[in-house]
């Protein structure tokens, strides 16, 4: 097996170990995929403080693109050169689920501990979220790559593979939002950003942004709030009624994963409405809420992973929205880092301020 430089968790909380690890060729229906960029979700940092279990040691990471460098004896449609984006959205196409087109919430279960990655001495070497991104190269199924065009840059690209797909896929799939509706977005953060473009890409007629932070609200406008509400206030759903002069929106989005906030979340909702659960507590979290008074004025709660995307249908066009000016990628963008500068980047994640932070490596 040829080696590769990682990242590498060996203890949850711990920082990164930069190491040679193995990697094995795509068989069959894998390709393997050159990185060169992968960004830094909030979900890698979960996993690798332990706020969400799993197996150790373990290489996170899987908002990656690149270029395919091997291909599986099976693989069809994709070839030596292809500029992709890698996901993790591992699907078998064939279960209840892929085959009505969720292929997120797909229901074959993937091993990583028995996927294509080893230490060097040939151990257990966890490929988590089935990417393990935060490598050189990456040995994934097909399925969870999708050919974009050669023109955009691979750390805009990267993105697309979770954070983008998440928030806008949030509004115009899991909440299937029409012209002229009403939103909130609570977060203003990467994914947050995100289903604010959504909704402005998708028609709404007001979109307002929740945050604990006045420059992040300033951000939200930038890609589409056309209100700011401090989170901090009291009953700030108050605020959003006023400022939008009717009492309660379409959907609320809550992209953090804060148990409070779920709370809160349908006190923002106009009859008919519906909380959109994105951000994602720890194991165990628990929120509250009065379900007599959400049945009684006909609101609900959904969950949506991933944006319920699929991605070989969904990415081609968020690409092109891209290529027309008409989605914002490179204003997500807080830094660049080298791959031996990952734990300062994950550092700078956890502060909050960052939008996202992209490992790039350099060929």
């Amino acid at each position: 097996m040829p080696l590769i430089k990682a990242a590498v968790c060996h203890e949850f909380g711990t920082p990164l170990v930069i190491e040679d690890v193995d990697l094995r060729a795509p068989e069959g229906s894998e390709v393997e995929v050159t990185v060169d960029a992968v960004a830094i979700c909030h979900s890698d940092i979960s996993f690798a403080s332990g706020g969400w279990g799993g197996s150790l040691p373990a290489v996170y990471g899987h908002e990656a693109a690149g270029r395919i460098s091997a291909v599986g004896d099976q693989v069809r449609g994709l070839g030596v050169g292809d500029s992709v984006v890698v996901t993790l959205i591992r699907s078998c196409g064939s279960c209840a689920n892929c085959a009505s087109g969720k292929p997120v919430i797909c229901e074959t279960p993937y091993n990583g501990d028995a996927g294509p990655l080893k230490t060097r001495e040939g151990g257990k070497l966890h490929q988590a979220m089935a990417a393990g991104a935060f490598a050189e190269k990456v040995v994934v199924e097909q399925t969870q790559v999708v050919k974009i065009s050669d023109a955009i840059p691979k750390d805009a690209a990267s993105l697309i593979a979770c954070g983008v797909i998440t928030g806008v896929g949030a509004v115009v799939n899991a909440a299937a939002l029409r012209p002229g509706q009403d939103v909130v977005v609570i977060g203003a953060g990467g994914v947050g950003l995100n289903a604010i473009q959504g909704a402005r890409i998708a028609g709404a007629r007001r979109i307002v942004a929740v945050d604990m932070s006045e420059e992040k609200l300033e951000i939200a406008a930038e890609f589409g709030a056309t209100d700011g509400v401090l989170a901090s206030k009291s009953s700030p759903w108050r605020s959003v009624f006023k400022a939008i002069g009717r009492k309660g929106v379409d959907a609320v989005f809550v992209t953090v994963g804060a148990t409070p906030v779920y709370n809160d979340a349908p006190k923002y909702l106009a009859a008919g409405g519906k909380v959109v659960m994105v951000g994602m507590p720890h194991i165990g979290a628990a929120a509250e809420y009065d379900p007599g008074a959400m049945a009684a004025m006909g609101q609900g709660m959904i969950g949506s992973k991933m944006g319920d995307v699929v991605i070989q249908r969904d990415i081609p066009w968020m690409v092109d929205l891209y290529e027309q000016g008409r989605l914002k990628l490179d204003e997500l963008i807080s830094g660049r880092w080298r791959l031996d500068q990952i734990n300062e980047a994950i550092e700078d994640t956890k502060t909050g301020a960052a939008r996202r932070n992209v490992i790039m490596f350099d060929r």
